[in-house]
């Protein structure tokens, strides 16, 4: 018998909604999930939290409707169960009670703000469910979010070896580091220098060299990938285990950081609302490629949110 179930994904600069029917348990582990909804809104609710330490009123109540259109959208369908994650935007700031408070008034239950190696475990069951069996373990699994990164290691059968996030997302790192239009080279050198340090003690933690696949999550690595491979439109069946080169996504990167706004924006595969930080994002995930020795990234459309579904399977949830 499947259980229909509501995950949310709410992270710095995007909320996102998947509800979804989990497989019978008698169906085995290689069962999928089956989608009824699956939904994403730019609210950067991570907006100036790296530099006030708060949640901006605006950015909250952006949140707010967005939440409110997702739980409307939970009781047409009928979710038996429901998961709200919150992560680094509402882990860090100072009135992270005031955004709790309002989540429960609008969906009718409360966000679990995450820790970032609960966020990374998620991650990456989202992400190794269902890979192709040519992609070899042990798997290094990188979730480029807007305030954080996660950098997960572990294997298909094993689960998780080791994780750890870092405070590099493109949101972050754009307010940090590339403020110009497009950024100077001082500014990209800055960023380049701070990913390079994170990046570094993270490979480290995990053990991220020792991985055989580099598997790239989340809207900055989907939106690189769409570009390299020429699409003109959002696909998410061809961005789905695509592979591109690490040459490839250094053209990206290089191209993405020497254009304005506006030129981003008219990038058929660009969403409106991570036009301003896509150059951050691509930098990240060119960087670490770069530090982990990875000849080609994979990129997964099923992440976090894929995640937060599974985590259903047992759960005594609304």
């Amino acid at each position: 018998m499947t259980t229909r179930v509501a995950a949310i994904d709410c992270g710095t600069n995007s909320i996102r909604l998947l509800v979804a029917d989990l497989p019978d348990p008698s169906a085995g582990p290689t069962a999928p999930l089956v989608d009824l909804s699956r939904r994403m809104e730019i609210v950067r609710l991570g907006q100036g939290v790296d530099a006030t330490g708060r949640l901006a009123p605006e950015a909250i109540e952006r949140t707010r409707v967005a939440l409110a259109d997702y739980a409307s959208e939970i009781k047409r369908l009928g979710a038996e169960r429901v998961r709200m994650c919150a992560t680094s935007a509402s882990r860090d700031a100072e009135n992270a009670a005031e955004f709790r408070a309002m989540v429960e008034r609008t969906l009718g239950v409360p966000p679990e703000v995450v820790s970032g190696d609960e966020e990374a475990r998620l991650s990456f069951t989202g992400a190794v469910r269902g890979l192709p069996t040519d992609a070899q373990s042990p798997y290094l699994v990188l979730d480029i979010g807007g305030g954080s990164t996660e950098f997960v290691v572990g294997t298909r059968d094993g689960g998780v070896d080791a994780a750890i996030s870092m405070d590099i997302g493109c949101v972050r790192m754009t307010e940090r580091h590339l403020h110009g239009d497009p950024p100077g080279l001082d500014e990209i050198a800055a960023a380049q220098a701070d990913i390079a340090v994170a990046v570094d003690r993270a490979l480290t933690a995990v053990p991220g060299r020792q991985a055989a696949t580099l598997v790239g999550l989340a809207g900055s690595v989907t939106t690189v990938v769409a570009i390299a491979e020429g699409l003109t439109g959002y696909d998410p069946g061809r961005i789905h285990h695509a592979r591109v080169s690490y040459e490839r996504v250094a053209e990206v990167t290089a191209e993405l950081l020497a254009m304005t706004r506006e030129q981003r924006l008219a990038i058929p595969v660009m969403h409106p609302g991570r036009a301003d930080v896509i150059g951050a994002g691509a930098l990240v995930l060119r960087v670490a490629m770069e530090r982990a020795g990875m000849a080609d990234v994979i990129a997964s459309e099923h992440d976090i949110l894929d995640g937060i579904a599974w985590s259903l399977a047992n759960a005594n949830r609304r």
